[in-house]
């Protein structure tokens, strides 16, 4: 179940085994493994380092695969394999005989792995952006329904004369902030791994623009060393997320404030709000959990 081996006379120990076993985490990339793959093998066979024939064999394999993990005939592990590569790979190979092994010719795990994780952030950003979009127009739309006076607050103490519109106003201006280093963080990332191979490419006449052009990204890395140790783009979004969770997080302690008897400014749905046990007369908004949880945020 392995995609290396050669020179070793013994076997791996079982804690070494374990330890090494990275399926649990990286079977959650396993579209953008095939969706890399069939590029990959498209381009194979492209530059004749396989035969087109081995080629569309990959490729069919590697789409009835998506297609039956995705209808759930074929279920990913959490064990057996070393990670979502080797799983693919040995799937593959016994979908469609020895062929199916010629699919790593040319590749790295670390070129694989640089290019999966990549196209994961991207994908799931796309969504991101689409929540902030949908919050801020909410952010407006609540605007326009209610332009009322009220008080401005600095520490808790009325201020200066604002509407609810202006209040509102404000988070959108802090989420579009945050769109804004979002695609700022996206269009870092865009540049292509595949082709770096370990750390300094192949031999093989491979071409990097097409698998660029099939996996839409930008370009083709410059370095091959960088390409496949990049990482900055991890820390650059949890970064972009923290700063969204504390936006969130603001507004929602304020308007749990705003809803208080002390208050009363806004008033939740009952569909957002919850009960005492004790106390039958109250009414209790969970609105910081369910930002949290709707950005995928830990309540804390």
């Amino acid at each position: 179940m392995k995609l290396w081996g050669g020179r070793f006379t013994k076997g791996e120990d079982a804690d070494m085994t374990s330890f090494d076993n990275s399926l649990p985490t990286s079977k959650l990339l396993y579209k953008e493994d095939i969706q890399g793959s069939i590029a990959h093998a498209k381009m194979l066979g492209k530059q004749n380092i396989i035969s087109q024939k081995e080629s569309a064999a990959i490729v069919d394999g590697l789409k009835e695969i998506l297609t039956d993990v995705e209808q759930g005939s074929l279920i990913i592990p959490d064990s057996g394999y070393e990670d979502i590569h080797s799983f693919i790979e040995t799937t593959l190979t016994k979908k469609i005989g020895e062929d199916g092994k010629k699919l790593h010719t040319a590749r790295s795990r670390n070129d694989q792995i640089a290019v999966d994780t990549k196209m994961y952030f991207k994908n799931r950003l796309q969504g991101i952006l689409e929540e902030i979009d949908d919050l801020v127009d909410t952010f407006i739309a609540k605007g326009q329904e209610n332009p009322y006076l009220m008080p401005g607050y600095t520490h808790l103490q009325k201020a200066q004369t604002i509407t609810f519109k202006y209040y509102l106003d404000a988070y959108a201006q802090m989420l579009l902030r945050d769109k804004k280093r979002l695609l700022n963080a996206i269009n870092i990332m865009d540049e292509n791994p595949l082709g770096s191979g370990a750390l300094a490419g192949t031999t093989h006449n491979i071409d990097r623009q097409l698998t660029t052009e099939l996996l839409n990204f930008k370009k083709p890395v410059k370095n091959f060393i960088d390409g496949v140790s990049d990482r900055d783009y991890v820390i650059e979004t949890l970064s972009d997320f923290s700063i969204i969770g504390v936006h969130l997080s603001r507004l929602s302690e304020e308007l749990i404030i705003y809803a208080s008897q002390e208050f009363q400014y806004v008033t939740f749905d009952d569909s957002l709000s919850t009960g005492s046990s004790m106390m039958p007369q109250k009414k209790e908004c969970r609105l910081s959990r369910t930002y949290s949880w709707k950005f995928g945020f830990v309540d804390r």
